[in-house]
């Protein structure tokens, strides 16, 4: 006799792997979320515990009792404003200094055909596996030559091009259809035109993506500003924020970190803004 089997409860082979699939991917990304985000949860809650109870075993996650003057300690303790407008300021330049280099090359190497497009583009690409480290010396006596030292500008101008920009914005580009532009050029526009007019206006999904990207990247940089700046009224936010370690030594490390939580805010901010245009280019500039 033939067994007759119930499609409720035999499901096929392959929709049994997908199944043990998403499962798989769904554990492994839940991990990765809970390590990811543990470290600014204990940050966010310590801020807001007693020195004397920073430390306890076990740790709680959830304070109990919220200290709110640590963050009025912080205030007090350093210029934080001054601090944030130095930050504001060094990485709002620097950010536009990026869409408008990163974006107009883009468009030049995806676009634009010239002898040599692939060759200098590949040695573009090379200068991201350079570290920073190597090529601080040079930057350092260029900038004190220009007369630059212990300036935002010593910060903005160094950083006002990159190759991860120039990299995204030639992936979105190649993207688009060439006959946009060849049809404007047939009617007389140079290739600013086409590209202000016509690719520029539909690149602002990646141009927002390059922009917050370069925003996490540079209100948090410490190294360039330990080594350019030297005077207290120009250091930034992360640089005037190490003064807070003396604070350690009395045991206030909530201070400390309700120092870090504030300096956290303008990141999350900008990405919570622009959440929908970040994901949708980094989407489609993994395509081509």
């Amino acid at each position: 006799m033939t067994a007759i089997l119930d499609p409720s409860t035999a499901a096929p082979p392959r929709h049994r792997r997908l199944r043990i699939t998403s499962l798989l991917s769904v554990t492994v990304l839940t991990v990765a979320a809970v390590l990811i985000v543990a470290p600014l949860v204990w940050a966010l809650s310590t801020s807001l515990r007693t020195p004397a109870t920073s430390f306890d075993q076990p740790p709680h996650w959830i304070p109990t009792h919220p200290v709110w003057s640590n963050y009025q300690a912080v205030f007090q303790k350093v210029p934080l404003g001054t601090f944030f407008l130095n930050s504001t300021l060094v990485t709002g330049l620097i950010v536009v200094g990026q869409l408008i280099t990163s974006t107009m090359s883009g468009y030049a190497f995806a676009m634009v055909r010239f002898r040599g497009n692939k060759a200098l583009f590949a040695v573009i690409l090379a200068t991201m596996m350079v570290p920073i480290q190597t090529t601080i010396i040079p930057v350092f006596l260029i900038i004190k030559y220009l007369g630059l030292t212990d300036t935002s500008m010593a910060l903005v101008l160094p950083a006002v091009g990159g190759a991860f920009g120039t990299f995204l914005m030639r992936q979105y580009f190649l993207q688009m259809p060439r006959e946009l532009g060849e049809a404007a050029r047939v009617d007389g526009a140079s290739h600013f035109q086409v590209f202000a007019r016509i690719y520029a206006p539909m690149a602002r999904a990646p141009m927002a993506t390059l922009a917050v990207l370069t925003f996490a990247a540079y209100w948090n940089e410490f190294f360039r500003p330990l080594i350019f700046l030297q005077s207290t009224d120009k250091f930034t936010l992360p640089l005037g924020l190490v003064s807070l370690q003396g604070t350690l030594g009395t045991g206030s490390i909530s201070i400390v970190l309700a120092g870090v939580v504030i300096a956290l805010i303008p990141s999350v901010l900008i990405f919570i803004a622009a959440q929908r245009y970040f994901v949708e280019g980094i989407v489609a500039g993994s395509f081509r």
